[in-house]
């Protein structure tokens, strides 16, 4: 194992290379880990078995010494062991009643990834006149980690979380106006997130926001397929069966094979006809009940 301290603290093993940069000291990690103590093969912490992992940022949420020291010098993809000898662990107290007093501890990680947020912390530190003169290519760099973490939160189905994300990313790319050299990049980042904030609020129930992001996409590219299907998708969930037909024959029109978007014809096709159906039954009703006969005088 190799000794990456220098004075034998944390030693580390390599089970499968990963790829990309190393992990930066500011980063949220994804990791899968178990700890195990020495001579025992049940892992006294572990949560490799969890439905889903969360994200946890350096320096504050992992509070093992030697695992931090360890993350810092993994690549994403990375699975390691590591040794970490008391001082690097649970110290001379341990953590009763798991940990015992001066323990040595085996941890194997894998990496599975990292968002590096560095530029983001830096950026929300500063005061709104400072943000203003934060430098382009350091704002585009700010409003993809926060999209980034959006997509985590999304894929987690924490919505209402990535919303926030999302809309935190929306903030700073329309904060200020910029050269028309510069506005294609704020615009093409302002697509992504546009595109993302529509597919939330559809996940959240709230079609007519969904309209509205996806009609802000459209704004920046009025022959995006996937701003046309969000659109389109919104006004079924509101029953405006002629604007989602426009919207969906729009995207068809760009995409012609994507399976997601003749699905959605076909579903609004199915939905116009239980909505005509339900108009005609109501429609019968009303008429029958107009022709019923008047009771005729009785004659005496």
């Amino acid at each position: 194992m190799q000794d990456i301290t220098g004075d034998g603290g944390v030693l580390k093993e390599v089970v499968r290379t990963g790829s990309g940069e190393l992990v930066p000291r500011d980063a949220s990690v994804l990791v899968k880990y178990s700890g195990y103590l020495e001579y025992m093969d049940k892992p006294f912490d572990t949560n490799r078995y969890r439905r889903s992992s969360r994200l946890m940022k350096l320096g504050k949420e992992i509070t093992l010494w030697g695992m931090e020291i360890g993350l810092l010098t993994m690549k994403k993809g990375e699975l390691a062991r590591f040794l970490f000898m008391p001082h690097y662990a649970y110290g001379t107290l341990g953590c009763p009643p798991l940990i015992p007093p001066n323990a040595t501890v085996l941890f194997e990680i894998e990496l599975m990834d990292f968002l590096d947020s560095a530029e983001s912390d830096s950026f929300f530190a500063l005061t709104a006149g400072q943000q203003d003169m934060f430098p382009l290519q350091k704002v585009l760099k700010v409003a993809d980690t926060e999209r980034q973490f959006g997509n985590y939160l999304f894929r987690q189905k924490h919505f209402m979380d990535a919303k926030d994300r999302y809309k935190r990313a929306s903030l700073i790319l329309c904060r200020r106006p910029y050269s028309e050299g510069e506005q294609s990049q704020i615009d093409a980042a302002k697509l992504l997130v546009f595109l993302n904030l529509s597919f939330t609020y559809l996940k959240l129930e709230h079609p007519a926001r969904a309209l509205m992001y996806g009609e802000k996409a459209l704004e920046i590219d009025e022959r995006n397929a996937k701003a046309l299907f969000r659109c389109g998708q919104a006004c079924l969930s509101m029953s405006e069966y002629e604007k989602a037909r426009d919207f969906l024959i729009k995207a068809q029109k760009e995409q012609p094979f994507n399976h997601d978007i003749n699905c959605e014809l076909k579903k609004l096709a199915s939905c116009y006809r239980e909505y005509m159906d339900k108009q005609k039954e109501m429609c019968c009703r009303m008429f029958a009940r107009l022709r019923l006969p008047s009771a005729e005088p009785k004659v005496k």
